[in-house]
């Protein structure tokens, strides 16, 4: 919630979606190379803190950039399907990468690589600050 105040107030999803993206991208890189319990627990706290002020003001950007006004309730829907995407796909496209690409090394390193992406690509949408 307090992401969703700071967006609100600041105006500035975009930075916030992209910061987010980067606390948990640095929580997957953390997995990545340390496997103690301590670490486990400092990376899991950063991945919640980052993926609570992702899901917060990502979903308020993505309502500001749908089209039109008329069709929003259909945008918002297609979105919550795609939403459930990855938890359909993840176990497929994750197995390959835990069997052939450095165990859950390997796994965590990509998940670094995707979420530190998905913050870069944020910066295209034009439409919002």
């Amino acid at each position: 919630m307090a992401g969703g105040v700071v967006s609100d107030r600041l105006g500035r999803r975009k930075a916030l979606v992209a910061v987010s993206s980067a606390v948990m991208a640095v929580a997957s890189l953390l997995l990545t190379f340390w496997h103690t319990w301590p670490v486990a627990m400092g990376a899991a706290a950063l991945l919640g803190l980052g993926f609570g002020v992702y899901l917060a003001v990502d979903q308020a950007l993505i309502t500001q950039v749908l089209p039109q006004a008329g069709d929003r309730a259909k945008d918002l829907g297609v979105i919550n399907i795609a939403n459930s995407a990855p938890q359909v796909l993840g176990p497929a496209l994750a197995a390959p990468v835990v069997a052939y690409a450095g165990g859950y090394a390997g796994l965590y390193l990509t998940a670094t690589v995707v979420t530190a992406l998905g913050g870069i690509l944020v910066w295209k949408i034009r439409s919002v600050p």
